[in-house]
């Protein structure tokens, strides 16, 4: 829960924000289209470089997975190779949510939200599409069913697989401040588990290759919701100290129960 110092930061930011809008610039049809052409080659440039961007995440090499991961499953103990179920593609969301962890991760939520109606999309793309945690898979269940989810949401409880990709930290790494995340050593802040997306291909032999992974605001690409609010007056109104995604994403079964 935010500070009262914080509350007041958020409620002055909020109020800035406002006051914006009340004296925003005002111009004839003429000027606005003559603007708004102006713009609209930048945002051309911009999807220009946003689509080599993606040629160069596909052409980035690629590491061999030699480990054996296993994941507690709703069938059974599954291999990271039969999560790819038919599929030569497996994107993997790294949902943070840790053992004993008692409350729900909102952005992880939020991300999630987007799933369910591109599931059939991603299929027929040769994508399977699971997400992973370190809860134990009762616990997992809860969530999924509450959230009426139904995507493949799996544990990776007693394995190393969430600590060789860097979204969980081990008790030596906390108590040292000192961890890897984002490919970069960091400290972890006490926090034992975090968010990030990882992306493995499997081909006819049956070899398993890391290609790409994102953490911290790379997950960004993958919430389409920011597209929406960066285009309104108000922007995405995050206006707490971080200036991030919590200032606004609630746990979307609870946005009637904490409106403010």
């Amino acid at each position: 829960m935010p500070t009262t110092d914080q509350k007041e930061e958020i409620k002055a930011n909020r109020e800035k924000n406002l006051e914006s809008l009340r004296h925003h610039k005002v111009v004839p049809q003429a000027e606005w289209t003559k603007t708004r052409l102006t713009l609209m080659e930048e945002e051309k440039r911009v999807m220009k470089l946003h689509d080599e961007l993606g040629a160069k995440k596909r052409a980035l090499p690629w590491v061999k997975i030699e480990k054996e991961y296993v994941f507690a499953t709703r069938d059974g103990k599954q291999s990271l190779a039969e999560l790819f179920g038919s599929r030569s593609q497996l994107f993997i969301k790294h949902f943070m949510m840790g053992p004993d962890q008692d409350w729900q991760c909102q952005g992880c939520s939020l991300e999630a939200d987007h799933v369910k109606q591109l599931l059939p999309h991603f299929e027929h793309h040769d994508m399977a599409y699971v997400a992973v945690s370190r809860a134990p898979l009762e616990k997992i269940e809860v969530v999924r069913n509450k959230m009426d989810w139904d995507f493949k949401w799996v544990s990776s409880q007693g394995s190393d697989f969430n600590f060789d990709f860097h979204v969980s930290f081990r008790q030596d790494e906390i108590a040292a401040h000192k961890a890897i995340y984002n490919f970069r050593e960091f400290d972890p802040e006490g926090m034992a588990d975090l968010s990030g997306n990882s992306v493995f291909y499997k081909n006819e032999k049956g070899e398993i290759f890391h290609t790409y992974g994102t953490f911290g605001r790379g997950g960004e690409q993958f919430l389409g919701i920011f597209a929406y609010f960066d285009v309104l007056p108000k922007g995405r109104e995050e206006h707490g100290p971080r200036h991030s995604l919590p200032d606004w994403a609630k746990i979307r079964t609870e946005y009637d129960a904490r409106v403010s």
